[in-house]
């Protein structure tokens, strides 16, 4: 029995050379366990020995005679059937130095296992003597652009306070300067037209009156006149200003032209936009200033002679005042098939500046 017992708890010198798998160690330090846990501990400490055993192996430090005598120190054993192992001191295990690679950049450990002091930008400028250009351009200073817009200014109560301010202030200067406008008068020369055109004067207006205005006073002329065309030219002429009476505002056009100016139009909006008059001539359908007239001098007196007001050098032909009964049957003849009436738009622009036909769609080519 002890022969047995000897031979089951010491390994024979003859088998020194050989490996021992975990298996076959765990059997042998485990016979005679009672508790799970002593177990559990010889197999944990099985299962760390042949890890670092196999660690060793594959760098080369395992010693040829390694066997069974290396075993991990076992714990004491409670039980006391299994009499304690007593295995020398474990020996110090010397650490192979790593051979140093010729390449620069693969001497990133010293001697002892310990990491170098460069940096990884340093053996990177070190194995490269030239940058880059990527590298050489972020380290290239950028430089201002000098067209570049400034930059936002920071949106703040007060900031954005003083905007609405302003904004408000410049509303309130253009409303008293449109105003200022719209009060100013001028002259506008016209005709009576019927197929021949009648001379009948000026007309004082503001810029800002409605068509509309216009045509009542226009037709009051025409009463005071006594205008008559060729059909009615042997009436007299008390009989011509009783039909003038009878005209309504809304049996009057007013051609500019060869724009028929609807009556709800004001004559600021004409001037203010700068319409253009759509002729061969070229130039504004009212050419006046937008602007308001000059303040008088301290002291001064501002002229009120009808002859000093804007459009009293005006072409007289240019401004046609129409009946409209007279248009509705002769508006397929020349030169009423060219009016057309306004309408704001690039469609009316490119109506007016296209080819230009009758209203049977014949091309004139004068």
């Amino acid at each position: 029995m002890a022969e047995e017992e000897d031979s089951r708890t010491s390994t024979p010198r003859s088998f020194a050379g050989q490996t021992v798998s975990a298996e076959e160690m765990l059997k042998e330090q485990t016979v005679g366990l009672v508790h799970l846990s002593d177990f559990r501990k010889r197999r944990a400490e099985v299962l760390e020995q042949k890890e670092r055993e196999a660690h060793d192996k594959s760098l080369g430090r395992l010693a040829s005679g390694n066997s069974r005598s290396a075993t991990p120190s076992t714990g004491e054993v409670t039980d006391g059937s299994t009499p304690p192992r007593s295995d020398g001191p474990p020996k110090k295990k010397k650490k192979k130095p790593f051979a140093k690679s010729k390449l620069s950049f693969g001497d990133d450990q010293d001697e002892t296992g310990e990491e170098s002091a460069t940096t990884p930008r340093d053996s990177s400028v070190s194995r490269s003597g030239s940058k880059t250009p990527a590298e050489d351009g972020a380290v290239r200073r950028m430089k201002a652009n000098p067209n570049a817009p400034p930059p936002p200014k920071a949106l703040t109560k007060a900031s954005i306070e003083a905007e609405a301010h302003a904004r408000d202030t410049l509303r309130k200067e253009f409303l008293v300067m449109q105003e200022a406008v719209k009060n100013t008068e001028i002259l506008i020369p016209f005709v009576f037209y019927d197929g021949t055109s009648i001379p009948a004067g000026s007309v004082k207006v503001k810029k800002g009156d409605h068509v509309w205005l216009f045509l009542d006073r226009c037709r009051k002329v025409g009463a005071e006149m006594g205008v008559r065309g060729g059909n009615n030219a042997s009436q007299a002429k008390k009989d011509t200003r009783r039909e003038w009476a009878r005209v309504s505002v809304d049996d009057l056009m007013l051609v500019k032209g060869d724009v028929i100016v609807p009556h709800h139009y004001e004559f600021y909006h004409f001037i203010a936009n700068k319409v253009p008059s759509f002729s061969r001539a070229g130039g504004l359908l009212f050419d006046y200033s937008n602007q308001p007239p000059p303040e008088p001098a301290l002291g001064g007196i501002q002229s009120t002679n009808d002859d000093q007001l804007e459009g009293a050098d005006k072409e007289f032909s240019e401004t046609k005042v129409v009946d409209r009964r007279w248009f509705e049957k002769n508006k397929h003849i020349y030169p009423a098939s060219l009016w057309h009436e306004y309408e704001p738009g690039k469609e009316f622009e490119e109506k007016m500046t296209s080819t230009r036909r009758d209203a049977q769609g014949n091309t004139f080519f004068f």
